[in-house]
């Protein structure tokens, strides 16, 4: 992690990195280029771009964050982690907000025991499932459900609403095809009891233009039970 990295994170989040942050962001980007050397966490050509396009781009959460005021104990689930974004970033620079990446590949989440380990960061608490066989415990437990490059919108909203807490919300990382997700994702905010808050734009730090959106819904009030329904039929069949 270079000085102008560094300096592009803090501009971003508006906090000062500490000195165990900057350690932690540094180990993590080595742990994470030795795993991907012989486990496929993300593309070689993404690696090339792994600050901008995984680092920097997770961290943009925070522009949701501060603008909602979400409170620094707040619970987080990640469904699809992958590699650990935006779940590893986001426990670095916030290390009192409990964080929950899951993912149904084990040797993703083996990575991520491991980082959790090797950089000592008790607020990351991986779990390792497909979303629709999350346990119930886990239903209205979270202040916070996000997720990035998982699945259309509609498809998502199946999988994370029924564990966000009445008035939480969601947050989606999407790019060009916004307009189009949300217009088809109208059925399933109805049936979900949810309402779309907030569009939130920022670019990512790359030579192209690279525009990017963080789509906030809100979720009004519980939902069925047969929600998320069974492995496979929300992709097969989307509200």
């Amino acid at each position: 992690m270079n000085n102008e990295q560094i300096k592009k994170i803090e501009q971003l989040t508006d906090i000062p990195l500490s000195k165990l942050a900057i350690q932690r962001l540094n180990d993590f980007e080595q742990l994470f280029r030795f795993y991907n050397s012989h486990t496929n966490l993300v593309s070689k050509n993404d690696e090339k771009n792994l600050f901008e396009k995984h680092i920097y781009d997770s961290l943009n959460l925070c522009l949701f964050i501060k603008k909602y005021n979400i409170q620094n104990d707040a619970k987080l689930l990640d469904i699809g982690t992958g590699g650990g974004f935006p779940s590893i970033p986001l426990s670095i620079i916030y290390p009192d907000m409990q964080i929950y990446p899951l993912d149904s590949i084990a040797k993703k989440i083996g990575f991520i025991e491991l980082v959790q380990k090797e950089l000592r960061l008790d607020n990351l608490h991986p779990l390792c499932c497909r979303i629709e066989e999350l346990s119930s415990d886990y239903r209205e437990f979270f202040d916070v459900v996000t997720s990035r490059a998982v699945a259309q919108l509609n498809v998502l909203l199946e999988y994370s609403v029924p564990y966000a807490k009445v008035s939480g919300y969601i947050v989606e990382f999407k790019s060009k095809t916004t307009n189009e997700e949300l217009d088809t994702a109208k059925n399933a905010l109805t049936v979900l009891h949810s309402k779309t808050a907030d569009c939130i734009k920022y670019n990512l730090p790359l030579i192209e233009k690279h525009d990017r959106e963080l789509v906030v819904i809100q979720k009004l009030k519980s939902v069925a039970n047969i929600y998320p329904r069974k492995s496979g039929l929300p992709k097969k069949n989307p509200l």
